[in-house]
């Protein structure tokens, strides 16, 4: 009798986390410059994207960027299971615009993108 109440407190604990989705707040892992984004995702037409909402330097103090308010990621179509593909990344320090895909793994959403044959990978955290 426990073990089935474990298991259908684990099922629904699952099922809560998966319902939150990609919506809410990631923070980026630091650019070259140490730099740290915060990235709000949100639903735009049955697809996500992503702004920026807060901009940090590397000791952690808040900046101000002209890139407040700009789509980072725009046009992810939720291909379950976590993960997102379709869209694109813009950087926003090299001016570049990626094609990319995504995985939401918990708390952590892996993001990709290339540009031809070069690609880069990035760790994103959840913060809200």
């Amino acid at each position: 009798m426990k073990s089935a109440i474990l298991a259908a407190l684990f099922v629904a604990g699952a099922t809560a986390a998966q319902a939150q989705g990609i919506e809410g707040v990631f923070q980026t892992q630091p650019n070259d410059q140490g730099q740290i984004g915060m990235v709000q995702f949100f639903d735009c037409g049955g697809k996500y994207c992503g702004k920026l909402v807060r901009s940090f330097d590397s000791s952690g103090k808040e900046i101000p960027s002209k890139n407040i308010g700009k789509n980072i990621v725009s046009n992810m179509t939720d291909q379950g299971d976590g993960k997102f593909g379709g869209g694109t990344i813009w950087d926003p320090g090299s001016d570049k615009t990626y094609k990319s895909k995504m995985q939401l793994n918990g708390k952590t959403l892996d993001v990709s993108g290339c540009v031809a044959i070069f690609c880069k990978t990035q760790k994103w955290t959840r913060a809200q």
